[in-house]
């Protein structure tokens, strides 16, 4: 198995995209996913916007916001908040796949805030063979990003965060892959966002967020440049609706919008022998610099605006409060089946107790349901916050 096919299996194995099994769709449309390295920076790391189908680029500041948009950490209540998650990944696949992150926040005045945080995945236990089956031991691959963040708050509505970001990525171990000697990637990458937060009146709250993830680097396992791989860079564009309808009752209504940043590769046309698209073929494509591929991810697509607009995911959120102790949860998460297929409905709960915060979130696909390696995912978060003016 040469070495992009296999980094292409286990990127599949962490998103949960389900390949079709021929050249095109449920649809009758072509196929034509865009596949990138280290995709956990694409996983919701909390069991909140887990809940809401992904929503979270707008929600209310939390020790989460760095990695939904960076700039609301100026807009935080606490002083300072810590919070994990633990996730066992696609256990309809294997029993020791987990997704962890660590991370949180603290205040350095009223208008400016820094955060951390540590992103880890581990595919757990994985026997390499040759092309012709012989057994060349085991490994344990295994990602991680580490992020520095910091934000401020430009006017009394408008905050702007940035965040410098280290990825380390090691699928291999230095194994020999199809006569390659592979080594772990490591990449640089940045995050830029803006945040608006404003009261209509006492009881009505709106939001917005921008944010632009992971523009840095490529990601190269070997000496062979040409084996590069693309960061999963992203746009995203949030929006949220809070409501209180009394002192024991709040409502939120979240509505995220998300599209890779990352050039489409070109389509084989069987009938001409030749690739269709703006690269003129897989070579061309993968020489593109991630700067330039980010631009042009607005254009390449081989089907035009059609295809363009396909790449674009939907995230929908609506929350529940009781007396800001009791949450419920429910979203939805929908991706073109021409583009990954992944679709699914979230549902949660969450709890607080004093500086203490429980969430919990479960999702459940809606496409083939008995199929999909998704089905049954489960996080679990902790948060705690603290406020210097407050006692515990």
């Amino acid at each position: 198995m040469s070495l992009s096919k296999r980094l292409f299996v286990t990127i599949v194995a962490i998103t949960g995209i389900v390949t079709a099994k021929a050249q095109y769709s449920e649809t009758g449309q072509s196929v034509n996913y865009i596949h990138t390295g280290i995709p956990i920076l694409q996983i919701a790391p909390d069991a909140i916007a887990g809940a809401l189908g992904d929503a979270g680029a707008a929600y209310m500041p939390n020790a989460y916001s760095a990695h939904w948009n960076n700039a609301k950490i100026a807009f935080a209540p606490s002083d300072m908040s810590i919070s994990t998650t633990y996730t066992p990944w696609l256990k309809k696949l294997a029993s020791d796949m987990n997704f962890l992150y660590l991370g949180g926040y603290k205040r350095i005045n009223k208008r400016s805030a820094v955060g951390a945080s540590l992103t880890y995945f581990t595919l757990g236990r994985m026997d390499h063979t040759s092309d012709d089956g012989q057994n060349l031991g085991e490994f344990h691959p295994n990602e991680f990003a580490v992020d520095l963040t910091y934000s401020m708050q430009l006017t009394d509505y408008l905050a702007l965060g940035a965040t410098g970001r280290f990825i380390h990525d090691n699928l291999t171990e230095g194994l020999d892959v199809a006569d390659q000697t592979t080594k772990p990637a490591n990449a640089l990458a940045a995050d830029v966002g803006l945040y608006y937060q404003r009261d209509v009146d006492k009881n009505q709250q709106v939001a917005a967020a921008l944010t632009i993830s992971n523009l840095g680097s490529k990601l190269s396992y070997s000496d062979d440049d040409t084996e590069n791989e693309f960061l999963p860079a992203n746009i995203r564009l949030g929006g949220r609706y809070s409501y209180e309808i009394d002192d024991y009752n709040k409502i939120n209504i979240l509505l995220d919008l998300n599209k890779l940043l990352v050039p489409t590769p070109p389509m084989w046309n069987e009938i001409d022998s030749t690739y269709t698209g703006l690269y003129t073929d897989m070579a061309d494509y993968r020489q593109t610099s991630s700067m330039m591929g980010a631009i042009q991810s607005f254009y390449d697509a081989p089907g035009g605006m059609k295809e363009e607009l396909k790449e674009i995911s939907l995230s929908i959120g609506a929350e529940y409060w009781y007396s800001n102790i009791l949450a419920a949860r429910l979203g939805y998460f929908y991706e073109s089946k021409d583009k990954g297929g992944r679709q699914y409905l979230t549902a949660g709960i969450g709890l607080r107790y004093k500086t203490m915060s429980f969430d919990l979130s479960y999702l459940m696909p809606t496409s083939d349901f008995s199929n999909n390696p998704l089905a049954n995912t489960v996080r679990i978060s902790l948060t705690l916050n603290l406020d210097k003016n407050k006692k515990s």
